[in-house]
Order: C-alpha cells, then sequence, then structure tokens
C-alpha cells in the first residue's frame, strides 16, 4: 500500500498576526502542489512502490515444441513430435525477501520526498519574512519622509523669522533625497525577493499579502523550548536509517539466492500408430511428469554480495554520524544567531525609547523657537537608522527560527 505524502509544519512561533499566519500557510500549500522537485521526488516515489508488485512474480514458463524429422521407433509406434511445459519455482521466502527489499528502497525514496517538503517550506518561509522585513523597511522610510517634509517646513518658517539659516533648509532636503533613494532602492529590493518568492511557488502571478501587523519578535514567553533530541528524526537522518535497512533486506535476498530452485514440468510425445502389426497400446502417446532442481554449487559471488553489503551498511553509518553532527552545527549555531537577534531587537527598542524622549524635547524648544535643525538631522538619523537595524534583527530572528524548524520540526 503506498503511503500518502504529508507533512505538518507547524508555523505557529514565525507567525507576527493572524492574518499572516493564513498568508503563510496557503503559500506553503501552494508551494507544495506545484514545486516540481516535489512532484518529481514523489513520481519517483511511485515508482518504488510499484516495483513492488514487479517482483512478485514467478520465472517465466519455458514452453518448447520439436518435430521428429527422422521418426524414431518404438515398439508402440513412431515418435512424431514432443512438446514440453515447465516452471521453476523460488526457493521458500525468496519472493517475499524481494519483497521486503524493494519496499525498504520505497521507503527511503519516501523521506525524500519528506525531505524535499521541508526545504520548500524552508524557502517559502524564508522570502516570505524577507519580503515582510523590506514591506517594514518601506515603512519606516515612509515615515520618515513625512517626518521630513514637517521638519523641512518649520525650518522655513525659521528662516521666515532669521530663527534659522537657508543651510538648515538645504541639510533637510538633501537628508530628505537620501531617505527617498533608500525608498526606491527597497522597492528594488522588494521586486526581485517577489520574483525568487514566485519561482519558489512556480505561479505566475503571487497573491497580493496584506500586510497587518508590524514586523516584530514574539515575546518570549510566547518562544516554545527547543528539543534537541527530536533531531535524530529528521528526515536526512532517517534516510539513513532506510538505506541501512534496504542492505539488510539486499543481504536476505542474497542469502536466498544461495537456495536452489525447483522445477516441475512436463513432456508430451505424440505417437504415431504402426501399420506392420497389432500391439497393444498401439499409437499411445507419451506423457512424462518432470522435476528438476537448480543448485547455485558456485557461490562465490554470493560471498562478495554478502562483504559488499556489511560494507555499505558501515559507510551509511559513517555517513549518518558525519550528517548528525553537521546537523547538530546548524542548530547550535541557528539558536545563538536567534539569541543573539533578540538581544539586539531589546537593544534597539530601549534606544528607540531614548530616541523618541529626545524627540520630544525637541518638539518642546520648537514651541520656544530655540530648535536647533542640527540636532533634528541627528536625531532622526539615528531613529531611522536603529528603525532599520530592528527590522534587520526580526528578520534575522526569523530566519534563525526557519532554519530550526526546518532541523527540529
Amino acid at each position: 500500500m503506498k503511503k500518502k505524502i504529508y507533512i505538518l509544519y507547524s508555523v505557529a512561533l514565525l507567525l507576527f498576526g493572524s492574518v499572516q499566519a493564513q498568508d503563510l500557510n496557503s503559500f506553503i500549500s501552494l508551494a507544495l502542489e506545484n514545486n516540481p522537485q516535489v512532484q518529481g521526488m514523489q513520481l519517483q516515489y511511485n515508482i518504488a512502490s510499484e516495483k513492488v508488485n514487479e517482483v512478485n512474480t514467478l520465472p517465466n514458463t519455458q514452453f518448447s515444441g520439436g518435430y521428429f524429422v527422422s521418426e524414431p521407433e518404438t515398439r508402440t509406434g513412431p515418435q512424431q513430435f514432443k512438446l514440453s511445459a515447465q516452471q521453476q519455482f523460488p526457493w521458500f521466502g525468496s519472493i517475499t525477501a524481494r519483497e521486503a527489499y524493494q519496499q525498504s528502497l520505497a521507503d527511503a525514496e519516501y523521506e525524500s520526498v519528506v525531505i524535499a517538503q521541508r526545504k520548500v517550506i524552508a524557502s517559502v518561509t524564508k522570502y516570505y519574512y524577507q519580503l515582510a522585513a523590506l514591506h517594514a523597511k518601506e515603512r519606516i522610510l515612509a515615515q520618515h519622509n513625512d517626518l521630513l517634509t514637517t521638519y523641512e517646513q518649520w525650518a522655513l518658517k525659521a528662516v521666515e523669522t532669521n530663527s534659522a539659516s537657508t543651510v538648515s533648509v538645504l541639510k533637510l532636503q538633501m537628508r530628505h533625497n537620501n531617505v527617498q533613494a533608500q525608498q526606491q532602492v527597497v522597492a528594488q529590493q522588494y521586486a526581485a525577493t517577489l520574483a525568487q518568492f514566485k519561482e519558489v511557488l512556480n505561479t505566475a502571478e503571487v497573491p497580493e499579502i496584506q500586510w497587518t501587523t508590524d514586523f516584530v519578535i514574539p515575546a518570549k514567553e510566547l518562544e516554545v523550548a527547543i528539543e534537541t533530541d527530536s533531531l535524530v528524526l529528521h528526515p536526512e537522518l532517517v534516510k539513513y536509517d532506510r538505506l541501512y535497512e534496504s542492505v539488510t533486506q539486499s543481504e536476505v535476498v542474497n542469502q536466498k539466492g544461495k537456495s536452489p530452485m525447483i522445477g516441475v514440468g512436463v513432456d508430451y510425445i505424440n505417437v504415431g500408430e504402426r501399420s506392420d502389426m497389432q500391439v497393444s497400446d498401439n499409437g499411445k502417446d507419451i506423457f512424462m511428469p518432470m522435476v528438476s532442481v537448480s543448485i547455485p554449487i558456485f557461490n562465490k559471488s554470493f560471498k562478495s554480495k554478502t562483504r559488499q553489503n556489511e560494507l555499505a551498511q558501515q559507510q551509511l553509518q559513517v555517513a549518518k554520524q558525519e550528517r548528525l553532527l553537521k546537523l547538530q552545527s546548524m542548530l547550535e549555531t541557528a539558536v545563538a544567531e536567534r539569541t543573539a537577534a533578540r538581544i539586539a531587537f531589546d537593544n534597539q527598542t530601549k534606544n528607540l525609547e531614548q530616541a523618541a524622549q529626545a524627540t520630544n524635547i525637541l518638539l518642546k524648544q520648537y514651541e520656544t523657537n530655540t530648535l536647533d535643525f542640527q540636532e533634528v538631522l541627528d536625531i532622526e538619523e539615528l531613529q531611522l537608522q536603529l528603525s532599520l537595524e530592528q527590522v534587520q534583527a526580526t528578520l534575522q530572528y526569523y530566519t534563525q527560527t526557519t532554519i530550526i524548524h526546518y532541523l527540529i520540526r
């Protein structure tokens, strides 16, 4: 029976809003349905599963026939032609062993499908949050652009009252130009990332994403504890177990091959009637049941195959241990970098709060006509830098969480 390909992927920790959760889950479903790599792996698995039926067969039945050109005479008459049929049967359990071996290969292909699905999910999630980060940057830059417009209007009024110089207006305008240039760059980056996202989804048009929630790191208490023990259940490692089992089953088939094969059959010889005399059973045809045994006397190849299987199992154990160490290293790195991202995010949050206090002080100075526009530029640039760095820290957090989910979910 073929397994139904299905993978449950939890994105609860990755989500920063219910609308975004629905969007991401729908994009993951779309990618799993459309991705050609997943489809190819699925077909490969179906082929391997179908081969189980292929090996559940007996050797071909042999039929033969012959005509006696020179008819040999027997007591009951001349032999005219001969028909034979024979069927060989493998030793008990041989077919079952071949089925088990082929099924173990199909199980290994199934793990390849699961691996491909996980990689597609990770790719979709990665590009989704890159788009979320770029959208957040666009929103921040737009807010700062509006703020600079307001400051520029204040500066123009201050110039009219001789409480500020024209230089202050020019500095604000240059800063305004820089922010607008950053907006254009981010817009280009968004378009490029959207194209990559579309490629992963394998769709002509990506449904519009409704960005309705701020792009921030979730509270620490909402973070589910990482169970590193579940890493051993990762499909990349389980595949090695499946391949190991296939080698074990291959050895069972090899041992069964050393057993004899039994054949049963029948020969039919057509005998003509004698015309020169009358004898009992005149022209009686001959039926001869037969039994044959095929014994592999020269079995050096079986011994070699056994040694090959032993070496293959050792190689798989070494390869699995090497991959486990790499996955453990990936997990440790992802956890450390995600923790660093949270630390950076929290620090930038504190700095932004202090920058907001500084902004309030500047606004009070504006009320007394003592606003220093150089300080306005400095604090505005600092706020923009901190806000963009906070978005980058958030993206780093979600990127590393995606890697963690790929490894242990």
